[in-house]
């Protein structure tokens, strides 16, 4: 009988942030919860601190959702700990996308096996394109041990970075062109 591998930790997000390619928007976003223990809700896990977390109260599956405005979203960065967390810790997880509650549509399932660090979940269309979108809704559809309330440490939520025209000036390419390029 085979069994199932732990899932990886991927790279802090804030080294992907440093390379200038991806951007932090979930300041920008409107979240709400499907539940939450007094203490333990939206604050929590947003405040970068990895020993902080969102504790759910209630039945699965538990929600929690992403509101903004039309965006380009490339990636999810969800910081899991099993260690720390034990049957709190989520096992599945669904990541849906939409314009509104009721058409959203499941993007990706992901089966995480005792999770500890930054778990990357990139959100991209059939082509590997980011995906515009106005909500993203994520489920913990259930936990280790068969927990029945969730700990969410961390979510990050990012946006490609695109070049800005600014600073860049247009080749010339022909020659009246060239002749006039400098300024004396």
């Amino acid at each position: 009988m085979a069994t199932a591998a732990k899932t990886p930790p991927g790279a802090d997000p804030k080294q992907l942030e440093r390379t200038g390619t991806v951007r932090e928007i979930g300041a920008q976003a409107v979240w709400s919860l499907s539940s939450c223990k007094p203490g333990f809700g939206v604050d929590q896990l947003r405040d970068d601190n990895l020993e902080t977390y969102w504790q759910s109260d209630g039945s699965q599956p538990h929600l929690f959702r992403v509101l903004t405005r039309k965006t380009t979203v490339k990636m999810l960065c969800i910081y899991a700990d099993y260690k720390s967390d034990e049957s709190y810790t989520p096992s599945k997880i669904s990541v849906r996308v939409g314009n509104n509650f009721h058409n959203l549509l499941e993007l990706r399932q992901l089966e995480m096996v005792e999770p500890s660090g930054w778990i990357h979940i990139p959100l991209l269309d059939l082509v590997n394109n980011p995906i515009r979108t106005f909500m993203i809704q994520i489920a913990v559809l259930a936990n280790h041990q068969n927990g029945r309330d969730t700990h969410m440490r961390q979510i990050k939520v990012y946006t490609p970075v695109e070049e800005s025209s600014i600073g860049k000036f247009p080749r010339c390419t022909t020659v009246d062109f060239m002749m006039y390029r400098t300024i004396r």
